[in-house]
């Protein structure tokens, strides 16, 4: 059979086509976060609660990127507990991340806790599923930032006492939806029990919920509060994903919770030693029960909290380890006008 000049250059460019990997973006590799080149991204980072204080986010941003940190993550609602971040907000929220050079992580917060009863219990709190919905409904707004956003699916998506089969099927289910509505993004899933996977959850079946990814780009996050209050607790959990080469961060964290003691000195040195990313709780405007997660006091900058500036300056913190993503590095420098030199034009 002849074999013509053109079918060998279809050949070759289908060969060449097929090579190139279904997401050239940041996503999951071999357990962990990795950028466009393949090089891995380590989080260094902290939340802001956009949600109940969205005219501080602008300057929240810009005052997160000073810090040194190269992630932030950001509180939306959508709608059932609290009030629905729009679109718009989002496609805003995304562009003020990308201005002030930080990766960002969206999340839906009204998750929080959800199924569980008795003291404590939230009130109305979302679905994973409803977690969905929204993000589906905002999706235009995601589809072609996936060097810059990742989608947290749902904040602490149960509660204690919540069976283990909730959190893995209805994550596997939200995982399969995300794909089929054409969302690349790099997926993270928090743990159950208000995110600290006290229940192993997560750790023992955190691969199934991978596997149901087809694009194997999705990551998982521990909350590490007054579970984590010894050396051993620590570092078991953190080795015990890095055994399994699952990719996780610590998304939220702090010196203690609610008047329980946190081992953050050991968190500082597992994540560091391992490439771990970490995301501190929270840049400011917490409640008098956890006020002093606050890192800055009354969202001002000049003025950092104990839990701040140990996050901040303090030894494997966020000034001392964080690496800005490529993309940002890599930027081209904006082209300044004549007069660039004398006016500044915001």
């Amino acid at each position: 059979m002849k074999t013509t000049l053109k079918s060998f250059v279809t050949a070759f460019v289908m060969a060449a086509v097929l090579a190139v990997p279904a997401h050239a973006d940041m996503s999951v590799r071999d357990g962990q976060v990795v950028e466009s080149s393949g090089a891995p991204f380590v989080m260094r980072g902290i939340n802001h609660a956009h949600l109940w204080a969205p005219n501080r986010t602008n300057q929240a941003l810009k005052d997160i990127a000073a810090t040194g940190a190269n992630t932030v993550r950001i509180v939306l609602g959508n709608g059932v507990r609290w009030n629905r971040t729009s679109e718009r907000s989002v496609r805003r929220l995304i562009t003020q991340s990308k201005a002030a050079g930080l990766i960002c992580v969206l999340e839906v917060h009204d998750t929080t806790g959800y199924g569980q009863t008795g003291e404590g219990a939230p009130k109305d709190a979302a679905t994973i599923a409803q977690a969905t919905d929204y993000w589906i409904g905002i999706k235009d707004a995601l589809i072609g930032q996936e060097d810059y956003v990742i989608l947290n699916i749902a904040n602490e998506p149960s509660g204690n006492g919540v069976a283990d089969s909730y959190w893995v099927d209805e994550h596997k289910a939200a995982i399969v939806r995300l794909r089929a509505a054409g969302l690349k993004n790099v997926i993270m899933v928090d743990g159950p029990n208000w995110g600290q996977d006290a229940s192993k959850t997560m750790l023992q079946r955190a691969g199934e919920v991978f596997e149901s990814d087809p694009l194997k780009n999705t990551m998982f996050s521990v909350h590490m509060y007054q579970v984590y209050d010894r050396p051993e607790v620590v570092r078991a959990y953190l080795d015990g994903f890095r055994s399994q080469g699952l990719a996780l961060i610590v998304g939220e964290f702090g010196p203690d919770h609610e008047g329980e003691p946190v081992d953050e000195a050991t968190i500082f040195d597992v994540t560091n030693a391992h490439g771990i990313g970490y995301l501190g709780w929270s840049w400011s405007g917490n409640g008098p029960k956890a006020r002093n997660l606050d890192m800055v006091v009354k969202f001002n900058a000049r003025h950092l909290t104990p839990w701040g500036d140990r996050l901040i300056n303090g030894e494997g913190g966020i000034r001392a380890t964080s690496k800005p993503a490529a993309i940002f590095r890599n930027a081209p420098e904006p082209k300044r006008g004549l007069f660039s030199r004398w006016f500044r034009v915001d």
